[in-house]
């Protein structure tokens, strides 16, 4: 079943975020972009040089408007500790969710349960809820920021000019295509 469009599921958990532990729920997601960058596990090794360019980035992601929420089973207590102890997780500023029910990461779908893991999902949501952009990779597989920055520049290009639609590799400013007859055979 596709996930795109989908509207996310409510969810209540720990979080821990700037030296603080807070609540989070769906509610606080509502009305505006965000991402849900699901990761297997904290203390690994693919997932710090994830999380850090995440963290790298963040900045260009908060001038687009869009808010991180990296998601694994574990608690919010490991992620502080984490945190606290590794160098490239020190830099995160982004919501770290706890999720060691796995309801959240059953409810994006991408739950290993014969581990008790996420796999890597990366979901981006727009600001009514429903998500626009799903990229699930092998464990072994990292992904990269930049190429988030661009998916979602894109598709919040859709979102704001109905009609129009961006072709493969399309950047910012970059021509669009308006999906016609006219179209149709000559691209």
């Amino acid at each position: 079943m596709s996930r795109i469009n989908a509207t996310i599921k409510p969810f209540d958990t720990h979080a821990y975020r700037d030296g603080k532990f807070i609540r989070v729920t769906d509610a606080d997601v509502a009305g505006k972009w965000a991402v849900f960058f699901f990761y297997p596990a904290d203390f690994t090794f693919v997932c710090p040089t994830e999380l850090e360019d995440l963290a790298d980035h963040y900045d260009m992601f908060q001038k687009l408007g869009v808010e991180i929420y990296s998601v694994s089973t574990d608690t919010h207590f490991a992620h502080k500790a984490w945190h606290d102890t590794s160098p490239a997780i020190g830099k995160i500023r982004y919501t770290m969710l706890g999720d060691p029910t796995g309801t959240i990461t059953r409810n994006f779908d991408v739950m290993v349960e014969e581990e008790g893991l996420a796999d890597r999902g990366t979901f981006v949501v727009d600001p009514q809820g429903r998500i626009q952009i799903v990229e699930i990779t092998a464990g072994g597989v990292g992904r990269d920021a930049q190429e988030l920055l661009r998916k979602i520049k894109a598709a919040q290009y859709v979102a704001s000019h109905p009609g129009e639609v961006c072709p493969a590799k399309w950047k910012e400013g970059e021509t669009t295509l308006s999906p016609s007859l006219d179209l149709i055979g000559k691209i």
